[in-house]
């Protein structure tokens, strides 16, 4: 049985399985994501908002 793992080692998780088990790093991506989505969304309108004229 030469393709069975060493048992010696553990296998360690992959990369994004233990990113997505840190909850501390979740909740800081959700909050930056969702404050420069809606801050560039909201920059967007005001920069493409045509310019009022007094009546």
């Amino acid at each position: 049985m030469a393709d069975s793992p060493s048992r010696g080692v553990p296998e360690s998780p992959p990369f994004m399985q233990r990113m997505f088990d840190n909850v501390f790093l979740l909740l800081v991506l959700g909050i930056v994501i969702m404050l420069v989505v809606y801050t560039g969304w909201g920059m967007w309108e005001i920069l493409t908002m045509p310019v009022g004229t007094l009546p």
